[in-house]
């Protein structure tokens, strides 16, 4: 089916199969589609809602296109947000991936610029002096030297550049948003997931189902974020052994003081860098401790769903000795000195 049939029977109300999505998606990635079409598809979609199979055929082709990145899958996970939650919190899944990996985890981190929040992934690794430009020879011997590596999306889904121009002028929430958590170059088949509507965490735990991940948490709180939240009660769907349970995860089961989340709103990456370095050093502001709470709940699931950890209560409870010995944030630097070798000598300060 092409893009103008599939736009004709979204209008009409009726869904698309997997087969048709990926006929539609094909075009858009190949650049065969007009902008007009690709921008008429995403509003259809968006109106009526995506379906768990038209999502499943839109993820399947752009896994199909993308550059891959061959790790050692053994405990690798990726901690990644959709974003668009309008809290502008400090870079809580970037962040996290490094006490993860400072706990034993490989963390395959995929992600992009701001899109939708005040700073994201790269704007925060960037600030910190890590170089992003990597090839996916050097991604994976990040994540195998490290424990931690980052593949810029730009670099590894080329396709999505034909789908730029209408997104950005619909300036609308479109099934872009979840499909970048769910196209992760390494193939990395255990995540957590935030995601920026609560009705998406089972949409996405059945999307992962029918691609066979091994473990997956994907998570929305009450108090709106995509991330496991200190402040209020957080909905998850767990998938594990290819079956779906859903969880509400308490800070106060965990052993974290319910607080709000006063102090943790940035305005850019060197105000988001600044608030995760006190986190992970001496914690001097009473943010810095909120912000390591946050970072311990939530790369303790990580952790948990990576294999490391038996138990989210056990992850968590590494998590934080990883924030408190200062490994955590040692890797932050150790990966900045390790991509600074793959810096061409022409971009070097």
């Amino acid at each position: 089916m092409d893009i103008k049939q599939a736009i004709a029977r979204l209008v009409e109300g009726e869904d698309l199969t997997r087969a048709e999505m990926r006929g539609a998606m094909g075009q858009i990635m190949r650049g065969e589609a007009e902008e007009a079409q690709i921008g008429a598809l995403l509003v259809a979609l968006r109106i009526r809602g995506e379906t768990v199979e038209e999502i499943t055929g839109a993820v399947e082709v752009m896994r199909e296109l993308a550059t891959p990145v061959d790790i050692d899958l053994t405990h690798a996970v990726d901690i990644v947000g959709t974003g668009g939650d309008g809290a502008n919190l400090f870079n809580v899944s970037s962040a996290a991936s490094f006490v993860a990996a400072a706990a034993g985890a490989r963390v395959a981190k995929h992600g992009n610029r701001s899109v939708s929040s005040s700073t994201g992934a790269a704007d925060l690794l960037e600030q910190a002096g890590i170089y992003l430009p990597l090839s996916p020879e050097q991604v994976a011997r990040c994540i195998e030297t490290i424990g931690v590596g980052f593949m810029f999306a730009p670099s590894f889904h080329s396709a999505m550049r034909h789908a730029v121009g209408p997104r950005r002028a619909l300036g609308l929430r479109t099934i872009f948003n979840v499909l970048g958590p769910l196209t992760n170059p390494a193939g990395v088949r255990r995540q957590v997931i935030g995601v920026y509507e609560r009705r998406y965490c089972r949409i996405l735990a059945e999307v992962l189902q029918n691609l066979g991940a091994e473990h997956v948490l994907v998570m929305h709180s009450d108090d709106g974020l995509d991330e496991a939240s200190i402040a209020a009660d957080t909905h998850a769907v767990e998938l594990r052994g290819g079956e779906l349970r859903e969880l509400v995860l308490r800070p106060e089961s965990f052993g974290i003081e319910r607080r709000n989340l006063e102090g943790l709103g940035v305005s850019g990456a060197a105000e988001s860098l600044a608030l995760i370095r006190d986190a992970l050093g001496k914690r001097e502001t009473e943010a810095g401790e909120k912000a390591a709470d946050m970072l311990a709940l939530n790369a303790g699931l990580a952790i948990y769903v990576s294999g490391v950890a038996a138990s989210a209560a056990e992850g968590v409870a590494m998590a934080q000795d990883a924030i408190a010995s200062g490994l955590a944030g040692e890797k932050i630097n150790d990966l900045a000195a390790f991509t600074s070798a793959f810096r061409p000598e022409d971009v070097k300060s």
